[in-house]
């Protein structure tokens, strides 16, 4: 860069990554798909009240929004949501059905139409009427997907059915107007998928206490005249084989995504296409994530891999697998296709999440929407490696490490930086190597930042996610410290500078590390959860209210162990100082949990600080909230850590 390296101690680099920057950069785009011969996808706003956003890309290349602001569309099923829109292209025009987060209801629109027009109705109960998943049956004149109704105030008050919603608008306030498609004899249920003769649907079923990564069951009924379903049947899946997707060949084949080997590979007809030790698919945290997509020529487009996800074209008659060039080195798990056109989401460790094209036929590949855009010079973004550490009775833990990177800075001979050891959410999900402007807001200040993929974390197979069960806050802490200590023992972190922080069940990691072990100066948690007993007994939503009972055990069996491993049950073995982040509009999650656990740290002398957002639930989503909870977190970091961050408000930490 022409100027000489300047020599400063650690976290006290001057970086061009403020925390507006990363805020502004926080997201990605979803749920992508075809409409006639454009792409559309959604895609965040954080400056716009953490709104999402629909985009379409025309034929000519040129990108607008579909809908202006304040319409989010968004879905709340299970709370995590599902895919929230559809649309097809008729003479006129596209014709788009979405659900508006605000009031969850289902709304049909033609841009340049008017105003969206509501296709489903208000309902006062508990958490009201709920959609994903949409599917267009225009020949019905309907909208097929995923109902979820409130029956009552509590949080298990619910039922789900595969549903088809009247076009014209009749159920807009009319709950009986809305027609089911099956009994709601199971707990849980994806959008139906319609064979291409239209004769028969296709969906997952699951059931408490199961997860959707434990177990699902692929479900195919035929389509009577009258657009019901009936004889439906069991075709795959159990209480030990999650399938994980399903979809139909063009030829009317069955394709899925199904564990039953200990991995994620794809079948047709029951039959393995390309069995190989990786992935083919992953956790349902969201209803209709995509991992495979058939193309008319029966090909089928992949997501796939070990610890990272590739995109590529496999061949069902030979099993082989052509991977899209590229510098994409991570896909998410969202992907359409169109004749032989594939769009997907891809990221790298120098670029964040784009709109990738894919074209079948030459196997060229090429950003069309959302492109990287480097905000900064790019010597300023992290150089990351990835590590395997030896963790308790020499089991492998995956990490990515990040360490301290400025073109212009270095530190004194001698000094070891600060680490922060990142625990990621979920806890069955798993931390991608892509291009994090948070990460970076950390490691161009010279505080280095490790994420661990602890024992539970998918990517690496079924057997590595089962190291959780009924482990969680054992698993999750020992592989998180054994990488803490695995760079202090090297020589790569400061031994008396290692901090911890993580959100929603990495907040439990993080939390659960401040009370059961002394490897950590200070932690950052957020959105956490605190209390197992309380989370496990009703303050928490209906998708995650029987997880426990795989990660801990059953509570009817073993409530000690509830007690034994919460953090709010051992305030008095918290000793380093922390900062708590809450959404006050967090259901998963809720505020209740911070407020028992800072309860029973009062009077402790621990310095801590406890930060609140209105208007933010689980996950925060607004920038003006991610740029003072980033801020916050690094002035803790600097005051215990001995740090100079000129320029960041100070964290007032109580005792």
């Amino acid at each position: 860069m022409g100027e000489s390296v300047r020599t400063l101690p650690y976290g006290s680099w001057p970086s061009p990554i403020d925390a507006a920057l990363a805020a502004e950069h926080d997201g990605r785009p979803e749920d992508v798909g075809f409409v006639g011969d454009e792409v559309w996808w959604t895609a965040p706003r954080p400056t716009e009240g953490g709104r999402r956003t629909l985009l379409r890309r025309r034929p000519d290349g040129t990108e607008e929004p579909v809908l202006p602001a304040p319409w989010n569309v968004r879905s709340r099923v299970i709370e995590y949501g599902g895919r929230p829109w559809t649309a097809l292209m008729t003479g006129t025009g596209p014709l788009l059905v979405f659900v508006n987060f605000a009031d969850q209801r289902l709304y049909a629109h033609e841009p340049g139409g008017g105003e969206p027009r509501p296709l489903t109705p208000v309902s006062p109960v508990g958490g009201g009427l709920r959609w994903a998943e949409p599917h267009l049956r225009p020949e019905r004149g309907e909208v097929w997907c995923v109902l979820e109704e409130f029956t009552g105030d509590g949080p298990g008050d619910v039922r789900r059915v595969p549903a088809a919603v009247p076009l014209d608008g009749s159920a807009a306030g009319d709950r009986d107007a809305v027609r089911e498609l099956t009994g709601d004899r199971h707990r849980f249920v994806t959008g139906p998928r319609v064979s291409p003769d239209g004769r028969r649907a296709a969906w997952l079923a699951w059931d408490h206490p199961r997860m959707p990564w434990d177990g699902t069951e692929l479900i195919v009924a035929e389509i009577g005249p009258e657009g019901t379903f009936r004889d439906a049947r069991t075709v795959a899946g159990g209480p030990e084989e999650s399938v994980a997707q399903v979809d139909w060949a063009p030829d009317g084949a069955l394709l899925y995504s199904s564990d039953r080997t200990g991995w994620w590979n794809l079948y047709r007809d029951g039959q393995p296409l390309c069995a190989r030790e990786e992935e083919f698919g992953g956790p349902l945290w969201k209803l209709g994530r995509r991992w495979f997509a058939p193309l008319d020529s029966g090909l089928i487009a992949v997501v796939h891999g070990r610890g990272a996800t590739a995109l590529g074209i496999l061949d069902p008659e030979s099993g082989e697998v052509v991977d899209a060039a590229g510098p994409w080195t991570e896909f998410a798990a969202t992907l359409a296709a169109h004749g032989e056109r594939v769009v997907a989401v891809g990221a790298s460790p120098r670029t964040s999440h784009e709109v990738v094209e894919l074209d079948a036929r030459t196997g060229r590949a090429r950003v069309i929407g959302a492109p990287h855009d480097d905000a900064v010079d790019p010597a300023y973004y992290p150089e990351p490696r990835i590590r395997t550490f030896t963790g308790p009775a020499g089991r492998d833990i995956h990490a990515h490490l990040y360490p301290p990177h400025h073109p212009g800075c270095a530190a004194p001979d001698g000094e070891l930086p600060p680490y922060v050891i990142w625990a990621h959410g979920g806890p069955t999900t798993r931390s991608p190597l892509v291009l994090d402007l948070e990460i970076a807001y950390f490691t161009s200040r010279g505080i280095g930042v490790a994420e661990v993929n602890y024992g539970g974390s998918t990517g690496h197979g079924r057997e590595y996610r089962n190291r959780l069960r009924e482990q969680w806050g054992v698993v999750d802490v020992e592989d998180c410290a054994a990488v803490a200590l695995a760079l202090a023992d090297e020589g790569t972190a400061d031994r008396e500078r290692l901090a911890v922080r993580g959100g929603s069940a990495g907040g439990w990691t993080a939390a659960a590390s401040l009370a059961t072990t002394d490897v950590y100066a200070c932690g950052t948690v957020s959105y956490p959860i605190l209390d197992l007993t309380g989370w496990g007994t009703g303050e928490t939503h209906d998708f995650e209210s029987r997880y426990l009972e795989s990660l801990v055990g059953p509570y009817a069996e073993v409530p000690a162990r509830y007690a034994e491993r919460s953090p709010a049950e051992h305030a008095d073995r918290v000793t380093a100082p922390f900062l708590l982040l809450q959404g006050l509009d967090d259901v998963i999650c809720p505020p209740v949990q911070c407020e028992r656990f800072l309860a029973r740290m009062a009077g402790r002398g621990v310095p801590h600080a406890y930060l609140t957002f209105e208007g933010e639930g689980h996950g925060f989503r607004r920038a003006e909230t991610m740029v003072r909870a980033l801020e916050a977190e690094l002035s803790l970091y600097s005051q215990v850590f001995g740090l100079d961050s000129r320029g960041i408000p100070a964290l007032e930490l109580t005792r």
